[in-house]
């Protein structure tokens, strides 16, 4: 009678263990995707050198998503939020001066999502828009606080000036990738955007 119990005790811990390692994996292959779309593009990984770059076959892709859409959505979030977080501690004139270097532009992988997949998401589906919207709304969010709340600027003013700022922010990374790493241009556009952004912030 124990012994059955100590099995049911111990068969339930391994489920657990099972279920941790599931999620532990599903973490990764999210993780891998949000760097390789913003590397690549959304049509430029297919699921098997996807997982294969996770380390894990094709055929388990489908045991954690239903489509690559689902999966393209959530690695979308999971970009954004590393964004969200950048900006999270830093004042308006620090994010400006840091999305727009040169270090953020050649960063592709690790840079902000919009900026490398914005002009994919627009011909995606809409669960894959609807993640991009939520981002857009997150991320002006955290511009529209700190350094214009202080200034004086709230609610619909407050925001519609994030939703400027960002923007033209995300538009400047995008124009300077467009050119060629070597061309002068790529970097008149961020120093430009940064200068005239900088310019326009409270204090």
């Amino acid at each position: 009678m124990y012994s059955g119990g100590s099995c049911g005790h111990d068969t339930a811990r391994k489920m657990k263990v099972t279920k941790a390692q599931a999620q532990a994996n599903r973490t990764h292959i999210v993780q891998t995707a949000s760097t390789l779309f913003r590397e690549r593009g959304f049509d430029g990984v297919g699921v098997a050198d996807l997982m294969a770059a996770a380390g894990f076959t094709h055929g388990g892709f489908y045991k954690h998503f239903g489509s690559k859409v689902d999966l393209m959505a959530e690695s979308a979030a999971c970009g954004a939020l590393q964004t969200e977080a950048l900006l999270a501690d830093a004042s308006i004139a620090d994010i400006v001066n840091q999305y727009l270097s040169r270090e953020h532009r050649d960063a592709r992988g690790a840079g902000c999502t919009m900026a490398a997949l914005g002009g994919d998401a627009a011909r995606q589906p809409s669960a894959v828009r609807a993640t991009f919207a939520d981002t857009i709304e997150r991320l002006s969010a955290a511009l529209s606080t700190g350094d214009m709340a202080m200034d004086g600027m709230h609610g619909e003013q407050a925001r519609a000036r994030s939703l400027v700022i960002l923007a033209q922010m995300v538009g400047a990374i995008i124009m300077s990738r467009a050119c060629p790493d070597d061309s002068p241009l790529a970097d008149e556009i961020l120093t430009s955007c940064r200068n005239a952004i900088s310019a326009s912030l409270p204090g």
